[in-house]
């Protein structure tokens, strides 16, 4: 007999098996309603938390855009941008808010309108001071626009020629105000009612493009087969697009439980608006990302990309809603 011991065969032990995490799906619901808590609550509760919350959703955008400008090989100044971005946000913010509250330091009657050097002029205003005060205040945003020109060019001569085309990189840096900051400090104007900060008004407004994002993504999965812009969206069809059309404009109608002091007119205009013009911010921001090469302009949300996603239907709406507010005085 052998005196050897048999060899120690390890134990197996089972391991518990990991949870799986969330679907691609329940991310989506989850961030999503995180997402609108956050934006709703902070619309809700104050004109400050909404300028606030806005101020920091157009940063985000900004940096979102810029990082898609250095994939196609410019080099944006982008804390130049930013910095510029939240100085126009800024200015936006505390003309119309100001104005609304102390609109006898302008000789305006209150709650006028929320341009107030082109059309809160009061009776007692002499046309000439109307006059100097629109032409002042064009005059001061064309100053604060060459002086940030400068600046950047400045930049650029110092950067020479470490950051290859400086033209190229001035243009990407105004493009972003152009694209996001300035849409986006829009949603000012339309917060401002004749009695001032008016939360139902961006309420009403997110509402109108919801419906569109809905009916259109409804309607084309159900009916669409004939593309809208196949070079651009493979996805989106005409039949999408009168589904969002019909059922913003049905929200538009329904807006009058929240909004009964705002004329039916004025509430289907608007969702003809958002109806036309937010499906082509929608594919501006998508033939953006084919020219750059990049699936989503960030990963802030899971499910979602990024906030330049989320709002780019905005950025064509804002300001068509804008030039109507000025028109109309």
């Amino acid at each position: 007999m052998s005196n050897s011991t048999p060899p120690n065969t390890p134990v197996l032990t089972e391991q518990p098996e990991a949870k799986p995490g969330p679907s691609n799906l329940q991310q989506r619901v989850i961030y999503a309603s995180i997402g609108a808590a956050m934006l709703l609550g902070s619309v809700w509760y104050s004109s400050w938390t909404f300028g606030l919350f806005f101020a920091a959703v157009q940063v985000k955008m900004l940096l979102e855009f810029y990082r898609m400008m250095r994939a196609d090989g410019t080099k944006p100044a982008k804390w130049i941008g930013v910095a510029a971005g939240v100085i126009v946000f800024g200015l936006v913010y505390s003309i119309t808010h100001g104005f609304q509250q102390s609109p006898d330091l302008f000789g305006y009657r209150q709650g006028a309108t929320v341009y107030p050097a082109l059309t809160g002029v009061s009776e007692e205003t002499p046309m000439s001071l109307w006059l100097v005060s629109a032409g002042g205040a064009a005059y001061g945003w064309l100053v604060f626009g060459a002086m940030l020109f400068v600046v950047l060019v400045l930049k650029e001569i110092v950067g020479w020629p470490n950051n290859g085309r400086p033209f190229a990189n001035i243009g990407a840096t105004l493009a972003g105000l152009f694209y996001v900051s300035m849409p986006i400090s829009f949603f000012n104007t339309v917060a401002l009612g004749p009695t001032g900060y008016d939360y139902r008004r961006i309420f009403g407004l997110l509402f109108l493009v919801w419906a569109s994002d809905i009916g259109a993504y409804a309607a084309g999965k159900t009916f669409g087969k004939h593309k809208l812009a196949p070079s651009i969206s493979p996805g989106k069809t005409w039949e999408g697009w009168a589904g969002g059309f019909l059922l913003t404009l049905a929200m538009g109608w329904g807006l009058s439980l929240m909004m009964p002091d705002v004329p039916l007119t004025h509430r289907l205009i608007a969702a003809g608006v958002v109806a036309i013009f937010g499906p082509i911010g929608d594919l501006a921001e998508s033939m953006l990302k084919r020219s750059v090469g990049v699936k989503d302009s960030g990963t802030m949300m899971p499910g979602h990309g990024g906030l330049l996603d989320r709002f780019d239907a905005f950025l064509l709406v804002l300001p068509v809603l804008a030039l109507l507010q000025l028109l109309a005085g």
